[in-house]
This record gives structure tokens, sequence and C-alpha cells, in this order.
């Protein structure tokens, strides 16, 4: 996923996700066979209750410079929305923001936290409601061409990035974005049913997996050039 002289930009919420990604990726680069560049963004909705700028010295303290914007994205989504959640029409906002930082600021590499909880939940709700056997890719380009995104942790699942963070001392800000717990969200409805169904089926999340992997991996290849062995795979 990563490969020689590549600039990242990482998306951090202050979430347990994020912040563990983060953590990774600095240890990363104390070791692996390639340089990197690494910095962050968070894109803040403007939803009540929100606040990530007391995270500014933590990533200051780790020699990270820290890309910080705001948009009222709850506002706007109240304006716009037809028949989608909030988390989707704030997803795609969010996203449209980070290429633009990614191309204004030069980072060629854009890392998202998403974890294999978020992968399964966006199997079922394509499933369910869109009729399509599709899911969040780990490894691709944008549209463009211009940009790279990759999913580090979607081999983790939800509960070891917490204990992750909980471990390490992580300075998580709770509930990250809570106006996505406060809206109608079919992903809350999505995380409920495979909390329900693991508990019954142990190896559920082993089989989605298996699952996941043909829609994860499809499509993904290194630019024309690149030799194989110059990629790291994380």
């Amino acid at each position: 996923m990563i490969g020689e002289g590549d600039r990242i930009l990482l998306g951090v919420s202050g979430g347990k996700d994020s912040l563990s990604l983060l953590q990774i990726l600095l240890h990363l680069g104390t070791y692996a066979p390639v340089r990197f560049d690494l910095a962050v963004a968070t894109i803040d909705p403007q939803s009540p209750g929100y606040d990530p700028t007391p995270l500014q010295p933590y990533y200051q303290s780790l020699g990270l410079v820290w890309h910080y914007e705001q948009q009222p994205l709850l506002e706007q989504a109240q304006l716009h929305l037809h028949g989608d959640s909030f988390c989707a029409y704030c997803a795609r906002m969010k996203r449209g923001i980070l290429y633009r930082l990614c191309r204004e600021h030069g980072y060629n590499v854009l890392a998202l936290g998403q974890h294999l909880d978020d992968l399964a939940e966006s199997l079922l709700m394509s499933l369910f409601h869109n009729g399509q056997l599709r899911t969040m890719k780990a490894h691709y380009r944008n549209r463009e061409g211009d940009i790279r995104i990759i999913r580090p942790l979607v081999y983790c699942r939800e509960r070891q990035t917490a204990d992750f963070a909980r471990s390490a001392g992580l300075p998580v800000i709770p509930e990250s974005c809570p106006a996505c717990f406060d809206q109608p969200v079919r992903r809350a409805e999505m995380k409920a049913l495979l909390a329900r169904e693991e508990s019954k089926y142990p190896k559920l999340f082993s089989s989605i997996l298996q699952a996941l992997k043909p829609l994860m991996i499809e499509g993904e290849l290194p630019e024309p050039g690149w030799p194989a062995n110059r990629w790291l795979g994380v």
C-alpha cells in the first residue's frame, strides 16, 4: 500500500480508529524499507459537541503537520439530503475536501481508518438497500487517477482498535461525530444486526472477510511501471 517517496495524508477525526492508524503508520516509518512522509487532516463538520482542536498539541508533539478545515456539513445536509443518510452525505463531502487538501499540498496518498466492521456494514447496506454486492476498497485510485486511497485496517476488527487505543492511552475524543449518532442512520442498524448474529455465530466475521476479499481488492493494481517489490503492504 505504501511506496518509496509517498506523501501520505491521514484523515483523523480524533476517534479510536484514526488515532490507532496514526500510531501504526508512525511506528511503521521507523523501520520500513521505504521512506514516506506523513501528515494529518481533520474535517470539522461543525456538529454540536464535536471539538477536535484539543488534539492540536498532540499532533505537534508528534512532529506532524495538521490540516484543519471547518465546514457546516450538518447544516448543509439538512438542506440537501433527499433520502440519503447524514453519514453518507458527510462522508462524500469530507472526501472531496480531503482530495482538495491532497492536491493543494502535494500528497499522493490518502489514508483512511475504516476497519473490517465498517466494510461488513457497508456490504450489508449495499446488499439490502441498493441490490449490489459492494463495499469499501482497501487500495485504489480516485476517479481522476491522481490520488491513491488506502485503508490499512481492513483486516482489523473495531474491538481491536478500541483495545489498542485504550492500552496505548491515546487521546481519543469520545463520539467523535455526535451528529451521526443523533441521525436515523442505516449503518447503526447494520452494526446492531451484525452484533446480534456474531453473538450466535462467533466465526461470523471470518466468513464475511472471505466473502469481502474479492470486493475489496477488485481492480487494485499498482500504477503502470511500478515493480511489485516497491510496494509495502501494511
